[in-house]
């Protein structure tokens, strides 16, 4: 089973050189190995020193590189549908130019990462992927990409290719206008589809796992927990936290950064304080920029030392589903008439902070300004929310008989 590791973190904390070095050193472990870039203002060339492109270059034995591109990813996987909106463009007058750059719609390039990602998942032709994913709000569009296509593919793209079924005989005789014919509407399904499949693959706590960068610093620490409580509402794994430019002892002692240096100290017992269980690894500030395979080495040593770096480092489940004849100890506070539970870890929120609505298979779960849309398994589909609680980061809801 191929294993993926997302890395993802405030802009600057040093997401790349992490993802680097834990690729160069799964591959050094004999794992066939491929590092990713997701952000569109690639550094994964500038980290391993050396020039990447949109298709994966290989590094060393073992280890494959890719910054991927918008462009090029929608020619390989929206080609059809790329040409059809193209030509909409040019009927209405634009510029081919103009028209080239307009097609590209918010949403494509977090869409064709995720293909990628899925790509090399089937192919069995690595071992572990790691992403070097954008900043944090970017990565979470990455993320949530998934269930929203999910959505789409079910709701309204069947509604849409009827219209357009029932439509185009009536508008050919009234307009010149180029119509999205079945070959447009199946490319795009067969995307949705692909969509579907990679949720499946990011969902999978067996395969898949978020680890957050950061750096001792109170803001960047407050974005990560912010990260931390997106994970939860989605269901997402996170199995490690690496806290990364922590000055070292000697470096604080020598008078100048003392100062720095308490304020660290207590930023490093906060963020226990916020991940408890999680483990927090630490890496130094370096005296000397992190480029090339060598000095990707030391960090790589430093951060695993003799340790795989593809293992789960935290093994609790993002949420779990229980039933009244699986295990009726989790039944003792529920209500009346409660055949199955629901628990979802959505750690540092209060409970005024959570509002949840049912509506037919979905479930949407809000937390202050995040929204979650979240497709019930189908076990819960037929069943109606009873009643939910906070319990000490859990979200229990109860499930029961439809009225």
């Amino acid at each position: 089973m191929t294993r993926v590791i997302l890395y993802t973190g405030k802009g600057g904390v040093g997401k790349t050189s992490i993802s680097a070095a834990t690729a160069l050193r799964a591959s050094q472990n004999g794992m066939r190995t491929i590092v990713l870039s997701t952000d569109s203002a690639h550094s994964l060339g500038d980290s391993l020193d050396m020039q990447l492109g949109p298709e994966p270059k290989k590094i060393v034995d073992n280890l494959w590189a890719q910054e991927t591109d918008v462009y090029y990813n929608m020619e390989k996987y929206w080609g059809t549908v790329q040409r059809w909106m193209e030509s909409i463009l040019a009927w209405e007058g634009f510029d081919p130019i103009l028209a080239d750059e307009m097609v590209v719609l918010p949403g494509m390039d977090e869409l064709a990462n995720l293909l990628w990602i899925l790509e090399h998942h089937r192919t069995d032709d690595y071992d572990l992927i790691v992403v070097d994913c954008a900043p944090t709000a970017e990565t979470f569009r990455l993320l949530s990409f998934p269930e929203a296509g999910r959505w789409w593919l079910e709701k309204i793209f069947p509604l849409s290719r009827k219209i357009s079924g029932l439509a185009r005989p009536v508008l050919r005789r009234v307009s010149s206008m180029p119509l999205p014919s079945n070959e447009v509407f199946d490319t795009t399904a067969d995307l949705m589809e692909q969509i579907e499949k990679i949720q499946l693959v990011l969902s999978d706590p067996e395969q898949t796992s978020v680890r957050l960068v950061t750096n001792p610093e109170r803001m960047v620490i407050k974005e990560t927990q912010r990260a931390f409580t997106q994970l939860g509402l989605y269901g997402y794994r996170a199995d490690l936290v690496i806290c990364n430019r922590v000055l070292p002892d000697e470096v604080i002692e020598s008078g100048y950064f003392s100062e720095q240096g308490a304020k660290q100290k207590q930023h490093l017992e906060t963020l226990h304080e916020i991940f408890g269980e999680i483990p927090i690894k630490i890496t130094p500030q370096f005296d000397h920029e992190l480029v090339g395979v060598e000095s990707l080495e030391k960090l790589a040593t430093i951060l695993f030392d003799d340790e795989n770096p593809a293992t789960f480092f935290h093994d609790e489940l993002p949420f779990v589903i229980f039933t009244r004849d699986q295990d009726g100890d989790q039944f003792e506070d529920s209500p009346l008439g409660a055949e199955s539970l629901m628990k979802l870890k959505i750690p540092l929120v209060d409970r005024d902070q959570i509002r949840l609505t049912q509506a037919a298979e979905e479930l949407i779960i809000e937390v202050d300004q995040y929204r979650r849309n979240m497709l019930l398994p189908r076990a819960l589909q037929q069943r109606a929310v009873l009643s939910a609680k906070l319990d000490k980061n859990i979200l229990n809801i109860w499930f029961g008989e439809k009225k």
